[in-house]
């Protein structure tokens, strides 16, 4: 069914007017609610309450989760009205959609909502960014040690209503310390009279709300669980992170990696003013001009070379391009490595060498390739290569030898390079990943450029004493 079938049927459904308010909501609850928040582009203020009035605070909140205009959304509503539909979604949802407001309409919105729906807003904003409980959510299910198999069964089922995070219950002592999880299968299959704790894994993976982000991403990627305990300083169970919390995380991670790649400070704003986007991209900005300032005058010393064999100076775009993507390869493995924490001695040792390794090996195989292209090209297309004289076999091996031996020494440094600056950066505390993108590649042109040009020097002055 295409999206604009489902959005008509579901108007259909609302403006009919012979079904009743209760089959109405029987009949739009047969529909997912992602194809709901497709028709309410389609739907006019009026049009938009009433499906609200139909489907309830709870329902219509979690329909608006997966609109892309929730801000719109909100701030066409009346704040009362928004107020009812937040507080009755998970705090770490309300927290989504409240930060998406401007600090006034977010204001007059949290005033109006009921104070334990605030409280657990307020547990939650109380922590960084950063901090892992930041991302929790109320969502879950804890039930007492000391009950029965009947009674725990009993209050799962009452609390299912209200949470949907059932996979894995939390049971707690009467201090509501986190003593394990069960998970819901085992419950179901108990029997009656068994002592609870016998089914109770107590060496659950669990954090601490005040943990870093980074860090418990990278466990919580091996265990692949439906959900984690998160817990205070004291061990008491305060919320839990669940798998599509996770996920989030790992995108919202995943977006500051990128935009620290372009060489920004942190992930901006699209909203943001051009004074505040230059504020954030102007530091390292500014390190790249004066890299690039290297690059130019490294050129200049290098302008007797240029004049006598003005034909490699059409080749120095393959070795810089090559080089650094030698050295971005190698970039990626590198900081990959850092993500999962294994920052040993030896861990760095073996993957240096790997990169190392690799790079003669990738520069050996490119160089022989470039070394052919380029001889072929000068065989057939230039009758001369050292200007003012006739074609010299020697002269044209020497021209081609200058690139691909530089191919060879490039990415083999470009690849050390690579895999040495993100090691530098993580050991003096700086996030690797702006050492990424315009950073390396700027190093790996200087470098590219010095071995190239300088190797042409020594070859064609040094060695063979071509304008001399």
């Amino acid at each position: 069914m295409t999206e604009r079938d489902h959005v008509q049927e579901l108007k259909r459904i609302l403006s009919s007017p012979t079904l009743s308010d209760e089959e109405k909501k029987s009949e739009l609850l047969q529909y997912h609610e992602n194809d709901i928040a497709d028709m309410l582009d389609d739907l006019d203020d009026a049009e938009r309450s009433e499906l609200h009035r139909i489907l309830g605070d709870e329902i219509f909140g979690e329909v608006l989760l997966y609109t892309e205009d929730i801000e719109d959304q909100i701030t066409s509503m009346e704040p009362a009205e928004a107020a009812d539909v937040i507080e009755k979604m998970d705090a770490d949802d309300a927290i989504d959609i409240l930060e998406e407001l401007d600090e006034d309409d977010r204001k007059e919105i949290v005033d109006l909502m009921e104070p334990e729906a605030k409280e657990d807003i307020q547990d939650i904003l109380k922590y960084d960014d950063d901090q892992i409980g930041s991302k929790m959510t109320n969502n879950y299910v804890s039930i007492l040690v000391t009950n029965s198999v009947k009674t725990a069964m009993k209050r799962v089922v009452a609390e299912a209503a209200d949470n949907d995070n059932v996979s894995n219950i939390y049971v707690v002592d009467i201090q509501d310390k986190l003593v394990g999880v069960i998970e819901l299968r085992d419950l179901i299959v108990a029997r009656e009279g068994i002592d609870l704790g016998t089914i109770v894994k107590q060496n659950y993976p669990t954090f601490k709300a005040t943990d870093k982000v980074e860090d418990c991403l990278v466990e919580m990627r091996e265990y692949a669980l439906p959900s984690y305990p998160i817990l205070d300083e004291n061990g008491k169970l305060i919320g839990a992170i669940t798998h599509d919390d996770v996920q989030e995380a790992m995108d919202e991670e995943m977006g500051e990696d990128y935009a620290k790649l372009g060489g920004l400070t942190q992930e901006e704003d699209l909203d943001e003013s051009p004074f505040q986007s230059v504020k954030k991209r102007i530091p390292w900005l500014a390190v790249l001009l004066i890299l690039d300032l290297l690059i130019s005058f490294s050129m200049t010393s290098f302008e007797n070379v240029v004049a006598i064999l003005a034909i490699i100076a059409f080749f120095q775009t393959l070795v810089l391009d090559m080089a650094g993507n030698a050295g971005t390869q190698s970039l990626s493995v590198t900081i990959r490595m850092i993500s999962t924490n294994d920052v040993t001695g030896k861990k760095i040792a073996k993957t240096i060498f790997k990169e190392f390794c690799t790079g003669i090996l990738n520069g050996a195989i490119l160089a022989t390739i470039s070394f052919g292209f380029v001889m072929l090209y000068l065989f057939i297309f230039k009758k001369g290569v050292v200007s003012g004289s006739d074609y010299n076999v020697i002269e044209a091996l020497t021209a081609s030898g200058i690139v691909g031996f530089s191919l060879l020494i490039a990415m083999t440094v470009s690849s050390l390079v690579g895999s040495i600056i993100p090691i530098i950066f993580y050991k003096i505390k700086i996030d690797p990943a702006v050492a990424s993108g315009p950073f390396i590649t700027t190093i790996n042109d200087v470098t590219a450029l010095l071995i190239y040009y300088g190797l042409a020097a020594l070859l064609f002055f040094q060695i063979l004493g071509v304008g001399a």
